[in-house]
């Protein structure tokens, strides 16, 4: 074998063996990147799940101390359930106008066949005892009525009194025979509070002025029965 072959060959071996050297380096240099790579990634998910989850717990907390945000105001007040608020069937609590006297199951009133004209509910404070029969008219138009006892504090009779007369569609008497000392109605719907500043008023006004269980929803609550 000549010496040009020879050297031909060897040239050959090197450069081969130059590039498998190459691609090893790069190989290593990608797998390397790669890591990196992936490492990067995942130390930055982890990142944005602690900063969220923070994040999360600081608006938790933001929450709980903000009374606005807290309890039952947490929840949107118009389709929350009320505690100790009773119920009955609207299917059962007829509808019709009556003149002779009704005798109501509850007291006060939450519905049944009533007089046909309504007492005027558009935020009215009645100072004595209206008629059952055309305060339950009210609450088919989708009033709210307030009732409150003798043993009711003067303080919430007159912050009571002052929420009524700012909202249309409400009224508010005294009631002398009812089983709680402040009492809210609407139809077929009833509760009884411990005080003005009771959150469920606001829930129940919230939810039963002119609500869904309204069965003339828009019906007229001025041009009724005033007081006398």
């Amino acid at each position: 074998m000549s010496n040009d072959s020879h050297d031909r060959r060897t040239r050959i071996e090197q450069m081969r063996n130059s590039d498998r050297a190459r691609d090893r380096r790069n190989r290593v240099l990608a797998i390397s990147l790669s890591a990196v790579v992936v490492a990067g990634l995942v130390g930055f998910g982890s990142y944005m799940i602690i900063d969220r989850s923070e994040a999360s717990a600081d608006q938790q907390d933001s929450a709980a101390k903000d009374p606005k945000t807290s309890g039952a105001d947490a929840k949107d007040p118009a389709s929350g359930a009320i505690e100790g608020e009773r119920t009955w069937d609207a299917k059962k609590l007829t509808r019709n106008h009556v003149t002779k006297t009704v005798t109501y199951p509850m007291k006060p009133p939450v519905g049944g066949d009533h007089n046909p004209v309504w007492m005027n509910c558009d935020g009215e404070v009645y100072k004595e005892a209206i008629p059952d029969m055309n305060a339950v008219h009210s609450l088919e138009h989708g009033s709210v009525w307030v009732t409150y006892t003798d043993k009711a504090p003067a303080a919430d009779v007159d912050k009571l009194a002052e929420r009524v007369g700012k909202t249309p569609y409400s009224l508010m008497s005294p009631y002398k025979d009812q089983a709680g000392t402040i009492m809210l109605s609407a139809w077929g719907k009833q509760v009884t509070v411990d005080g003005a500043d009771d959150p469920r008023v606001a829930q129940f006004f919230t939810k039963y002025v002119q609500g869904p269980q309204t069965p003339e929803p828009g019906a007229a609550c001025t041009g009724g029965r005033g007081a006398e």
